[in-house]
């Protein structure tokens, strides 16, 4: 869902194999640009991965969360740059020691969220003694339709994840574990209106490169009522991996869950989306003053191109990432989430002039005291 949108971007300058285990989605893709090479592949056939990348300069991974981590350390294995957006449930960052010896970059949860939260974190990390750092974000369909009010813009097994995984933050200096889905609370958006938030596990590599800020906080953004859904689903056994005994054959409740909600949630042609953003960032600027800067990202979907924001809002993080390797601006090897980046004022400035170009407009306010 993202990649295709990844795919076309990248072909704007450069030329690109394209490839998926589903044949449909390369064929519709190169329909767009039939300058696109397409390839069908299964990702997990580590010999068939290498042999396709080999002779190329970079790969962006866009495989769904379960299969990132391997398909990452493949394409390191084989000593091939990359930029990654899989956001695995590993960390990612234990690759960095193989990257290194493999002389190869890898930039890595390099989307909206991780990824541009990220990027304006370790900005602002050279710029301040930050003290606080909140993350507020969600794709939602422009038209809500119950009963989940959610369509989604990316793999649903990877939106299940969220609900999920343990939720990681960081209070007073200590990290805090908790159940996903929880400490909600209604927050006003401009022209978008309520949202309702809640825990989820975004920060990932922060709490490892960022320990020197005391608190932050990832949210996720829903439409109010989603969750309640969501909750009733997951506390019935639906997102569960256990496999139980139907007619004589065993089938897993969250195998099923996704085949249903696949439908459910898939956006149809053309149907519009939006993602919201917002990064509020606190602490004691250079002039020991203390300051508060937030970013607000209102994004819709394009009808010119017929992407989803949040097929734009990600993969254009990703693509202007990949085309900073390229051009050379970053030649540090090893694994680096977007705040290690970020810390690099060329780097931050190049990423952010490449999504303006592309209409995507983060808007900054600032607030001394």
């Amino acid at each position: 869902m993202v990649g295709s949108c990844i795919a076309l971007d990248m072909a704007k300058n450069h030329t690109v194999t394209l490839a998926d285990i589903d044949l449909n989605v390369l064929e519709r893709t190169r329909d767009i640009n039939n300058e696109l090479t397409i390839k069908q592949l299964d990702v997990t056939d580590k010999g068939a991965l290498k042999q396709i990348i080999d002779n190329h300069d970079l790969v962006l991974n866009a495989v769904p969360g379960f299969l990132g981590y391997e398909t990452v350390k493949t394409v390191i294995e084989a000593g091939v740059n990359v930029v990654d957006i899989a956001f695995s449930p590993e960390n990612v960052l234990e690759l960095d020691e193989l990257a290194r010896k493999c002389n190869v970059t890898a930039i890595v949860d390099c989307g909206i969220a991780p990824g541009m939260d990220n990027l304006l974190l370790g900005y602002y990390n050279e710029q301040m003694k930050l003290t606080d750092f909140e993350c507020l974000v969600g794709g939602l369909p422009k038209i809500r339709k119950w009963p989940f009010y959610y369509k989604a813009p990316f793999s649903p097994v990877d939106v299940i994840e969220e609900y999920t995984r343990p939720a990681r933050y960081v209070e007073h200096g200590k990290e805090v574990v908790r159940e996903p889905l929880t400490d909600s609370e209604y927050i006003y958006f401009d022209r978008v209106g309520t949202l309702e938030a809640f825990n989820t596990d975004g920060l990932r590599s922060i709490i490892y490169t960022m320990k020197n800020i005391p608190c932050m906080k990832e949210k996720t953004l829903r439409y109010p009522g989603h969750v309640e859904y969501i909750k009733v689903l997951k506390e019935s056994g639906f997102f569960s991996n256990d496999r139980i005994e139907i007619d004589d054959k065993m089938i897993s409740p969250l195998d099923l869950t996704v085949k249903i909600l696949l439908k459910e949630w898939k956006l149809e042609e053309k149907e519009e989306d939006i993602t919201v953003f917002r990064v509020t960032l606190k602490g004691i600027n250079a002039d020991g003053r203390k300051e508060k800067v937030v970013y607000n990202l209102i994004d819709e979907y394009c009808t010119r191109t017929h992407l989803t924001s949040m097929a734009r809002t990600t993969g254009y993080t990703a693509t202007a990432a990949a085309n900073m390797l390229l051009e050379g601006l970053f030649q540090e090897k090893g694994v680096f989430p977007p705040e290690l980046i970020g810390r690099h004022q060329n780097c931050f400035d190049y990423i952010m002039n490449y999504q303006e170009e592309r209409n995507i407009h983060y808007v900054m306010e600032s607030y001394r005291e």
